[in-house]
């Protein structure tokens, strides 16, 4: 008697739920780039002078105070409503609200996000926040002064160079 070989079915995880088709998937990226930024994205911008951004900590001053990103506005979340009328242009302009908090961990930059939205302005949410605009070794301003650190190998090139993403 010869040994018979059941069939098998193995199913990859990552397509155990086929992908969507390719029009539905390009809707899809296309709207989260309408709401995100990332954080190489935002510095590169700010570095050129681009215009059209304003970039917002949301978080509290005592973290504000710790670090945030050179140029940024202080806005926290709590205070939106009471404060956002202090940005240029107001939500009339053609200006971009940027909002960021801690990372990616945390979803109060969300939280901001939806509240200028609420509000009638322009927004993006940037994505890793302040833990990544630092990690990946941007500028970093304090109440000491400005700082920089090397990049982390896990979340940028070490050479400084982008990523070309």
């Amino acid at each position: 008697m010869t040994a018979q070989t059941l069939p098998t079915t193995t199913s990859a995880a990552t397509t155990a739920v086929p992908a969507a088709p390719p029009a539905v998937a390009a809707a899809h990226f296309a709207a989260r780039l309408a709401f995100e930024t990332d954080v190489s994205d935002v510095h590169a911008d700010l570095a050129s002078g681009a215009p059209g951004i304003v970039v917002v900590d949301t978080r509290s001053r005592v973290a504000w105070d710790q670090g945030h990103v050179p140029g940024a506005v202080h806005i926290p979340t709590a205070r939106i409503a009471e404060l956002a009328s202090e940005l240029a242009g107001g939500p009339e302009s053609d200006v971009t609200v940027v909002a960021y908090c801690w990372g990616p961990g945390c979803n109060g930059a969300t939280k901001a996000a939806l509240a200028f939205a609420r509000l009638g302005y322009s927004v993006k949410e940037m994505i890793g926040g302040f833990e990544y605009w630092a990690r990946e070794g941007f500028e970093v301003e304090s109440a000491s002064g400005t700082s920089r650190t090397a990049p982390d190998p896990l979340t940028a090139p070490v050479s400084g160079v982008s990523c070309a993403c």
